[in-house]
């Protein structure tokens, strides 16, 4: 879920105007992520998995859409934290202070919020970006060629570790502590965020960092090419190699799956996430008045995030409305909550502005 932070630009006259392509992206992008989480609630809590086409693109966890929605919220998530700071860099002095504090106390509120938020729908994301959002109070000073250094160590550190993690598997070993950690002990709650949980930041700090770096250059002419080509590349030569994969261990380096965390996951993940930024942002811009309804729930993500946990979490295990069931109910209910939703999130906006959990968040993070 990308939160929603300023997504602010400079024009030429000086003023500021909110640009329209990460809103509606991210409100495009918790259309998936809604989906997705409600068909893995429904098999969770004992739905039918397997069955047909659909079943096997839909599948929450080795699907081929299986985390390119959440990956395509961290994406926005880095543009918005750079277009936030924007202001605060070119001041420079205690404006940078201020911001340093500002996404550290919203970092700390998110990862604890997400802690609670995990005991209620396990595997929410929130924890995660509160992770990003603190380390983002250190690089969003950083120039460029040391951003793209962190991304990287990130997604070739989660590598690494899958890979070693194989190999003692293979050899009759145990992990260890680092993938199995002691439950309750502090180091694993580090570790949780790091290595073990569902969107750990080695690798997904990475498309993070590449969020960022994209934030820097939108005020230019070339860059929904360069991310349209760049995009179109990685996700190309990611399924090229993922079909060479033959040995349990090619497999294993070479997979698409998100359960890998391999390179050739993340390129082919980032490359859908910025071919989907780039288009979504092309035609919100072409079409501001079409899209102006997902541009105003983009900006209730948070508030519609929660609603859709919450929601769910009491029809089906409170009141019982919903048994565990396949695809189509899930399908059924994502709709039906999407089509609610943005209706009451454009008239939420229009008679009070700012959503409910937005005005929570940033009374509590500034």
């Amino acid at each position: 879920m990308a939160l929603n932070t300023s997504t602010l630009t400079s024009t030429s006259a000086g003023s500021l105007r909110r640009l329209p392509g990460p809103d509606v992206v991210r409100a495009i992008a918790l259309i998936g992520v809604v989906v997705m989480n409600y068909h893995g609630y429904l098999i969770i809590k004992g739905g039918e998995r397997s069955g047909g086409w659909a079943n096997d693109l839909f599948d929450p966890w080795t699907g081929p859409l299986s985390s390119r929605f959440a990956a395509t919220f961290v994406l926005v998530a880095g543009v918005s934290v750079t277009l936030l700071t924007r202001k605060a860099v070119r001041n420079g002095g205690d404006d940078i202070t201020e911001m340093r504090w500002r996404l550290a106390r919203r970092g700390a509120l998110l990862y604890a919020g997400g802690l609670f938020l995990d005991t209620i729908w396990a595997g929410t994301i929130i924890p995660f970006y509160g992770a990003m959002f603190a380390l983002a109070a250190l690089l969003f000073t950083f120039r460029s060629r040391w951003i793209v250094l962190v991304g990287v160590f990130a997604v070739a550190a989660g590598a690494l570790l899958k890979v070693w993690e194989f190999q003692q598997l293979q050899a009759g070993k145990s992990p260890g502590w680092v993938f199995v950690p002691t439950e309750g002990a502090p180091e694993s709650f580090l570790l949780d965020v790091f290595v073990n949980g569902t969107h750990p930041l080695l690798p997904w700090l990475g498309f993070f960092c590449v969020g960022m770096l994209l934030g820097r250059v939108l005020d230019t002419s070339w860059w929904r090419l360069a991310a349209l080509g760049g995009g179109v590349m990685l996700f190309a030569g990611a399924s090229i190699a993922s079909g060479f994969a033959s040995t349990d261990f090619q497999q294993t380096v070479l997979s698409t799956n998100p359960g890998s965390r391999g390179l050739v996951y993340v390129a082919s993940t980032l490359g859908t996430a910025l071919i989907a930024f780039a288009a979504i942002d092309m035609i919100a811009n072409r079409f501001e008045d079409q899209t102006d309804p997902l541009r105003r729930a983009g900006q209730m993500t948070l508030t519609l995030y929660l609603a859709h946990i919450f929601l769910f979490n009491f029809i089906v295990d409170w009141v019982g409305l919903v048994e565990p069931a396949g695809l189509a109910t899930s399908l059924l209910f994502s709709l039906g909550f999407w089509i609610v939703a943005i209706a009451a999130a454009n008239a939420w906006h229009r008679r009070f502005g700012r959503g409910p959990a937005e005005r929570i968040y940033r009374a509590i993070g500034g």
